[in-house]
């Protein structure tokens, strides 16, 4: 939540976004040379073919499972997708109570293990979100998990139900209504602004309840979490192996919770605290963002050519960002990104993209530039990245399924003297994150279905489960890896004192020994263990 963010950041940053660094590349050099910004995610990418592909990929044999037996035992139809990649679909009930009423159909990629040593097991993994591809993730296996884990297992994806290449999936809005939705500003400082967040808010919930109501009340986490042990069982894995970052690790905690016993090994990258509130979990992640703003800051004031100055203070170059983005509220900057205006909430869901890997950090210093001359067109571009949105104004349903399973996991206050008063606390702890993260969940307070009960989530009787935290994460900030790994019964905890979103395979040997180790020989690190 993990997982994702805009802004409307409460709800797209808390994911990881292991593609985006290629993608960015290509954006980032149409820019520079004058071109249209060429957002590359959705169905314009490899990702987006794989799970295509998936989504084509022949159903299980035999007819639809009646019983829950004989979800379990379904047979899954491989076909070779994707070169080296393996392509089939699943059967998931709707609901677990019913299971022989209506049914998701979901797609599944594996990359199998390359060997020379002894094959283990499957090896699931979840880029968080919620919302995001699981087979677009397992697609990325070679830059995103080592070597010597793919040796040994096969890496698996699933998109979760509603997600994606799932049958059915989740659908709200239109792109260019998803246009207005995102270039609305999250930081209403007029009552006609605010009306015009709650309206839009109130827009997307209909638009959801209008064209995928049937699905809302059945894609929340806890069923996901009982869709991947019925994956577990068609893989033929007596105990799952699981990589989970971002909001991927509330989906693995939700599985340690329902399944202990089948938990070999849970590596959780990205942690979200469970027992936070809805509230709560947007005023720590503005915070979050707040920080890793200020890292980045401070890296560009050393720099010669920082658009923010040379030298001088971190807290008045961060002023600049923000008057930058006053000016744009009252007046949107130029941009060549079809459709798309250079509208403050886009320019700041910009920043917070680029803060997600330090190898974005030059973008942002470039995007910067050209804003601080009246061009978002760079920022605009990384916006549109983080929302999976085309060149041709085309949006994956990563925000309608986002929205779906945050607003549907735990309660939101649906009282707007609660949002406005939460918001300006956020703003006064975080203040260029903190109003639009809380106002950018709005939608919740508006949404069609009742959420689900708390729950305490301490996974007893699981083996050792491996939570890993950055100590300057943008999105899932590292004082929850710090609770998730006191609240779980068997967690440990793996620090990474560093700077961007998730922590494996992010530029730490440290950190991806540690990992590797757990995951093929299940030992641990000493748990408080801190690598950088």
């Amino acid at each position: 939540m993990s997982q994702d963010n805009r802004t409307r950041p409460a709800r797209r940053l808390r994911r990881a976004v292991p593609a985006l660094a290629a993608a960015a590349a290509l954006l980032i050099a149409g820019c520079s040379s004058g071109g249209p910004a060429k957002p590359s995610q959705g169905a314009n990418t490899p990702g987006g073919r794989a799970s295509a592909a998936a989504g084509q990929a022949l159903g299980p044999a035999g007819p639809p499972p009646t019983t829950l037996a004989g979800y379990d035992a379904q047979k899954l139809r491989w076909t070779p997708c994707n070169k080296s990649f393996q392509c089939a679909r699943m059967w998931v009930p709707f609901d677990y109570h019913r299971p022989a009423w209506k049914r998701f159909s979901l797609p599944v990629i594996r990359l199998p293990a390359t060997g020379p040593g002894k094959r283990i097991g499957s090896l699931v993994v979840n880029p968080g979100g919620p919302g995001g591809s699981g087979v677009t993730y397992a697609l990325a296996a070679h830059s995103q998990v080592s070597a010597a884990v793919r040796a040994r297992f096969d890496v698996v994806g699933f998109d979760p139900r509603g997600v994606a290449g799932s049958i059915p999936a989740v659908h709200c809005l239109t792109g260019p209504q998803l246009d207005r939705y995102f270039a609305t500003s999250d930081n209403p400082a007029t009552p006609a602004q605010r009306l015009a967040v709650e309206s839009q808010s109130r827009l997307f919930a209909r638009g959801c309840e209008r064209d995928s109501g049937a699905l809302l009340p059945y894609v929340g986490t806890a069923n996901a979490a009982r869709d991947m042990d019925v994956l577990r069982a068609v893989l033929g894995d007596a105990k799952l192996t699981y990589l989970g970052k971002s909001y991927g690790t509330f989906l693995g905690t939700w599985y340690a919770q329902l399944f202990p016993s089948h938990v070999r090994a849970l590596v959780l990258d990205g942690a979200l605290d469970p027992r936070e509130s809805s509230f709560g979990l947007n005023m720590v992640q503005a915070q979050g963002f707040q920080v890793a703003l200020r890292s980045f800051t401070a890296n560009c004031l050393r720099l010669p050519s920082c658009p923010l100055g040379h030298g001088g203070s971190v807290d008045a170059a961060i002023g600049r960002i923000q008057q930058m983005l006053n000016r744009a509220q009252r007046q949107p900057l130029a941009s060549s990104v079809s459709g798309q205006p250079g509208a403050s909430a886009l320019l700041l869901t910009g920043v917070a993209a680029a803060l997600y890997n330090k190898s974005f950090w030059r973008y942002l210093r470039e995007g910067l530039a050209g804003a601080f001359a009246g061009n978002g067109t760079i920022l605009v571009a990384l916006s549109d990245l983080l929302a999976e949105r085309n060149r041709n104004g085309q949006y994956s349903n990563l925000t309608a399924a986002e929205s779906a399973v945050n607003c549907i996991d735990r309660p939101w206050p649906q009282s707007l003297s609660a949002w406005q008063a939460a918001a300006n606390t956020a703003a006064r702890q975080a203040p260029i994150f903190g109003a639009p993260i809380m106002w950018g969940s709005l939608t919740c307070a508006y949404w069609p279905v009742p959420p689900a009960r708390p729950v305490s989530l301490r996974a007893a009787g699981a083996p050792p489960i491996l939570v890993v935290g950055t100590t300057r994460d943008p999105a899932t900030p590292f004082r929850w890896a710090q609770a998730l790994a006191r609240e779980l019964t068997s967690g440990v905890l793996l620090g990474w004192n560093g700077d961007g979103h998730t922590a494996y395979k992010s530029g730490s040997s440290c950190v991806d020994s540690a990992v590797d180790n757990y995951l093929i020989n299940l030992v641990p690190p000493k748990n408080g263990t801190r690598c950088g």
